[in-house]
């Protein structure tokens, strides 16, 4: 794959936290993932993603490349962050809004994440989603690589649903998505565990689909897509016929944001001391800082 375009200058658009381009032998679309001041999914980096996916999906995958009609083929989420893909939602935000009992930006904030989740589910489009994992993947990051189509991470990747450690549960997606795809009583343990695991841990669950090597992510990345590419249109319509079999709809996703926005505004201080500490591990970015809190017997 060698024909690369840069998408935000054909689309007139210069995004602050992700870089976009596309590959024209395949039809590949990247969204590169650049948040700041946190590896977080924050207002801005969130309202970014949005806007390149809904217009991506307004015109179906049609785009110009160089005056010619293109069709995108793969949408690919990365991060360009090194060590860590995303660290979750933006918890310096949520504990000001939980302070403030502002439920209702609460569920805004669910909401915009929901609808982001909810276009790379791909449920129209003919596109095929791709979570590309190289690191960290915390909470709302592991959740919004789990609606993609493919989950690809490699080996040593570090994913995992932490919000138990503050007494919350992780409203964006995650039972959704899991119970899906490993069934709910595994989807279930995995939530309320709390547990950190690596890529190749995941992939012997069934819940990573494609496993890389440490290092090797994007190779395993443009090798898939070249091997499975002649087989593309099979594999859309076999995802969209498990979508037809096991139905999610925007509706069930909402709903649990509803229940997730109630459940954060009955954390009491001490809970929001250790979504305090979190808030620290996502600015250091240091796989050792989560997995020390997780280690640790919250009181």
């Amino acid at each position: 794959m060698n024909t690369v375009v840069d998408f935000q200058q054909s689309s007139l658009v210069n995004y602050e936290q992700i870089t976009t381009r596309f590959d024209s032998e395949f039809g590949v679309m990247r969204s590169i993932m650049n948040a700041a001041p946190r590896p977080c999914y924050n207002i801005t980096c969130l309202n970014e993603l949005l806007h390149h996916q809904s217009y991506i999906h307004s015109t179906r995958g049609q785009i110009f490349s160089k005056g010619v009609l293109e069709q995108i083929n793969y949408f690919v989420l990365s991060s360009s962050t090194e060590g860590v893909f995303c660290l979750g939602g933006d918890l310096f935000l949520f504990k000001e809004l939980i302070l403030a009992k502002d439920r209702e930006h609460l569920v805004s904030y669910g909401r915009l994440c929901i609808d982001n989740l909810w276009l790379f589910y791909g449920t129209e489009s003919p596109i095929t989603t791709i979570s590309l994992v190289q690191g960290q993947a915390m909470g709302g990051g592991f959740e919004s690589a789990l609606s993609a189509h493919v989950l690809m991470a490699e080996k040593s990747a570090l994913m995992g649903l932490p919000e138990v450690l503050f007494n919350l549960f992780p409203g964006m997606g995650a039972l959704s998505h899991l119970s899906r795809k490993i069934g709910m009583p595994a989807a279930e343990k995995m939530v309320r565990s709390g547990k950190i695991y690596t890529g190749e841990e995941l992939y012997l669950l069934g819940v990573v689909d494609v496993l890389a090597e440490d290092g090797m992510g994007e190779y395993t990345l443009n090798q898939w897509i070249k091997k499975n590419h002649h087989s593309l249109n099979a594999f859309q319509a076999i995802n969209r016929a498990k979508q037809r079999v096991n139905p999610l709809t925007l509706e069930e996703l909402y709903d649990i944001v509803d229940i997730w926005a109630d459940a954060a505004l009955r954390l009491e201080p001490r809970n929001l001391k250790v979504m305090d500490r979190l808030v620290r591990a996502q600015n250091s970015k240091m796989s050792a800082d989560v997995t020390s809190i997780l280690d640790q017997k919250i009181a």
